[in-house]
């Protein structure tokens, strides 16, 4: 992989793509963790009296513009956190884009408008990417959460420039390689959150890494009704259910242990004001919603955690939103605090239920990728990885 310490990038417009996909509340950044961790490389670039052009996407916004969905409280963020203005573009092609970059002075910082307000950027569109590339000189990639995106800003512009990895892309991708490559053993995978889907996939590859596996979160009830459990109305994937059943055996077969839940936090509605109970899995009544681990599965995994030399977390392990539901998430982050294990956390919600619990300097380092983390680990190619090798 070329890195950008590599790059000349002395003086030049350097395009950098980052992911400042982050969430916002009255136009104001409620989260600036992704923004914050891109920091370093901008002030490397900086100081070397370069140029930097910021390119991001920010929501879905279906290829138009969406009004709540630009780029301005991301500039007035990282004004703030750098100390100095940083000019917001009102798009990230176009006449007026070029002669406002062409206008910028050296170690001045300026944002485009949002990506994603243009089809071409999804569908890799190779004129888009000349038309960006054209904006500058060096292409940095630091935007690790759409690692696994094939999008013009992250692939299709690498045609056009010289392209290198930023320096948060190169600590995601060495956090990650010690997951990959000889990691310690005992080496567990906690895996929570609602897509049973991808986790499902991912956990395929993973049987074939760890010696464990923990689940919880939205993703456990496909595991607990594949396992003949009665599970409520909790929310269960009923065309997984076979493959559940398929990866349980594939991990007995490989001597693999699969931990579920022996209880459940519940309520009759996902509020904070709904009625809560603790209940047994094999207890579990009809008309109930699980929204956390309890306090018996809590313990359970925290032994198996504190067995670990090396631990992948990705997907929180209840509604961390709601208070009552977040004690799971605190438990398990309570654990890792009490190992000195490697561990690295799948960013995205996992991330953000850590940032909002207060605990997210437990980890060893929590990655800024959720999509991109598990596709990594999943031992999946990914194409504007694969530009950065060329």
């Amino acid at each position: 992989m070329k890195v950008m310490q590599e790059a000349p990038v002395e003086g030049k417009t350097v395009l950098m793509r980052t992911d400042y996909n982050v969430p916002l509340s009255e136009g104001q950044v409620t989260d600036a963790s992704r923004i914050e961790m891109s920091l370093p490389t901008i002030t490397y670039l900086i100081a070397r009296d370069a140029k930097v052009v910021l390119l991001s996407h920010l929501g879905r916004p279906d290829g138009k513009v969406v009004e709540h969905l630009r780029l301005d409280p991301i500039a007035s963020q990282l004004s703030e956190l750098l100390d100095q203005p940083v000019k917001k573009f009102p798009d990230c092609i176009g006449e007026e884009v070029r002669h406002g970059v062409a206008a910028l002075q050296s170690r001045q910082v300026a944002i485009l408008e949002n990506l994603r307000f243009h089809p071409e950027e999804g569908a890799n569109d190779r004129s888009f990417a000349a038309q960006l590339a054209k904006l500058g000189e060096i292409f940095i990639n630091d935007a690790f959460a759409s690692l696994h995106r094939s999008h013009a800003s992250l692939v299709g512009i690498s045609e056009f420039l010289p392209s290198y990895a930023g320096l948060l892309m190169q600590k995601e991708i060495e956090s990650l390689a010690r997951l990959l490559k000889d990691p310690e053993r005992p080496y567990i995978a906690i895996i929570g959150g609602k897509k049973a889907r991808s986790k499902l996939s991912t956990l395929h590859e993973l049987i074939n890494k760890v010696d464990a596996i923990l689940v919880g979160g939205g993703v456990a009830f496909t595991f607990l009704r594949a396992q003949g459990y009665a599970v409520g109305d909790s929310i269960i994937d009923e065309t997984l259910l076979d493959d559940t059943r398929m990866l349980i055996k594939k991990a007995e077969e490989k001597g693999v242990s699969i931990f579920l839940p022996l209880d459940i936090a519940m309520a009759q509605a996902a509020t904070a004001k709904a009625e809560t109970a603790i209940y047994q899995v094999d207890d579990i009544p009809a008309g109930w919603i699980g929204l956390d681990i309890g306090p018996k599965t809590i313990t359970a995994f925290a032994k198996e955690i504190k067995a670990a030399r090396t631990i992948v977390w990705t997907g929180p392990m209840g509604m961390f939103e709601i208070p009552q539901f977040s004690v799971g998430t605190r438990g398990i982050a309570d654990a890792l605090a009490q190992t000195s294990a490697f561990s690295v956390v799948g960013g995205g919600e996992t991330g953000e239920a850590l940032t909002r619990l207060g605990v997210a300097d437990i980890p060893s380092y929590i990655s800024t990728g959720g999509g991109a983390c598990l596709s990594l680990l999943r031992g999946r190619s990914l194409l504007a990885l694969e530009v950065l090798r060329r």
